[in-house]
């Protein structure tokens, strides 16, 4: 049996880390259609403040399979 794939865009961001807003894209990604199969992570971007990272932002594709 073959599948098809698609893939969507998200962009997540997280306090914590880099690692976390990919985590975070994966589960809100979760929540409205299954069948993921990987993450991969076009970008990284982090935000400073008063010389410190306050936030760390991803562009990630996410792959699941279609019904």
């Amino acid at each position: 049996m073959s599948n098809v794939l698609k893939v969507i865009e998200v962009l997540s961001e997280s306090p914590k880390s880099w690692e976390d807003a990919a985590s975070l894209a994966v589960a809100k990604a979760a929540e409205t259609m299954h069948g993921i199969k990987s993450i991969y992570i076009k970008n990284f971007v982090a935000l400073v403040e008063n010389d410190k990272i306050v936030s760390y932002r991803v562009n990630a594709k996410v792959t699941f399979v279609l019904d």
